[in-house]
């Protein structure tokens, strides 16, 4: 009998799982705002609680100054990508012809091994296809840029509610440190990375080097992929501007390792265990979250999936998911006490 419920109940919860992932998948033009604001809100609570806590200002103060903070780092970043993007398109022409004369070697090469290839349809195809891609690429960045005002009005709504002198315990306690300190370390971490890969790629004479510095930045919120990613994007442009292999391989390598130290050895000290996601539940995220929400949904997929994890050992009947999360296989004689 019990049996029959736990199936009963796994059923439901899995039909509510569905709708919602639909409702999410077809509202994302308002829930991603309101979930960036929500996280922008969790990292600047602090310096609002600050200012009225310890420093002795009036509340109205403290909060048009930490909405303008908030506005200066929003506007400092869509502006590093705006001019980005601006850079990538004023060289999408010359970096087109570029990778022709690449393919049209590329071609002689295969020839001189007796390997004969239609030479005008792949040129016609790179020709025609890189200003797609990064039409295509950049469309999503801007769609992005394009939530940016309607994320400020919903960080003002959350922090005009905020009352400094509310001390949260339990589980929203844990939520809002968790979260506040993987953003935290995630952001340090990424500006890190991204000044180095600059640095180096600068040092190497390599075009476009602020651009990938840039981009390392952003894709190391993205776990796992998002580093792998960093480190391979610069490969095309060092192809077509240098002619020594040694270049090529340093531009790839010395980036790729500076992020596997930040990633695989620094970053998991400094987080430690506070989210506690199992390594296949976090790639199972951002399958998910990407799927519904795109670039975005990978991005914000650790965070809301350790949310969700916290919530699940709320209760009885998931605690068992919420513990299979973070790698634990539950028993069936365990008690039932919540763990975090």
């Amino acid at each position: 009998m019990d049996e029959h419920k736990y199936l009963i109940t796994s059923s439901l919860v899995l039909l509510a799982a569905l709708a919602l992932a639909v409702a999410l998948r077809f509202t994302q033009v308002f829930t991603i705002p309101f979930i960036l604001a929500i996280f922008i809100a969790i990292l600047t609570v602090p310096l609002l609680d600050a200012q009225v806590v310890r420093l002795k200002f009036p509340r109205s103060i403290a909060f048009v100054v930490t909405i303008l903070v908030v506005i200066a780092v929003m506007a400092v970043i869509c502006l590093l990508v705006a001019q980005a993007i601006q850079m990538i398109l004023t060289t999408t022409s010359q970096y087109s012809e570029n990778f022709t004369s690449f393919v049209e070697q590329l071609f002689v090469y295969l020839n001189g091994w007796g390997i004969e290839l239609n030479q005008q349809e792949v040129i016609s195809a790179v020709r025609q296809k890189i200003p797609l891609l990064v039409t295509n690429t950049f469309g999503t960045v801007f769609g992005f840029l394009s939530s940016v005002f309607l994320t400020a009005i919903f960080t003002i709504f959350l922090l005009a509610g905020r009352n400094p002198y509310v001390i949260h315990k339990g589980f929203y306690a844990k939520i809002d440190i968790d979260i506040r300190r993987y953003i935290t370390i995630k952001l340090v971490l990424s500006t890190v990375t991204g000044l180095l890969v600059w640095l180096f790629l600068a040092l190497f004479k390599l075009e476009l080097a602020a651009v990938f510095g840039m981009l390392a930045f952003l894709l190391n919120f993205i776990p796992s992929i998002g580093s792998a990613i960093a480190t391979f994007l610069p490969l095309p442009v060092a192809i077509v501007q240098f002619d020594n292999p040694l270049l090529i391989i340093l531009v790839i390598v010395i980036p790729g390792s500076l992020q596997i130290v930040i990633g695989n050895i620094i970053e998991p000290k400094l987080m430690g265990r506070s989210l506690n996601l199992h390594p296949v539940t976090i790639l199972s995220a951002l399958s998910f979250w990407g799927l519904i929400w795109g670039i975005v949904g990978m991005f914000l997929a650790v965070p809301l999936t350790a949310i969700l994890r916290t919530v699940f050992l709320q209760f009885d009947t998931l605690r068992p998911v919420g513990k299979l999360m973070g790698g634990e296989v539950p028993s069936t004689g365990e008690p039932d006490a919540s763990t975090a």
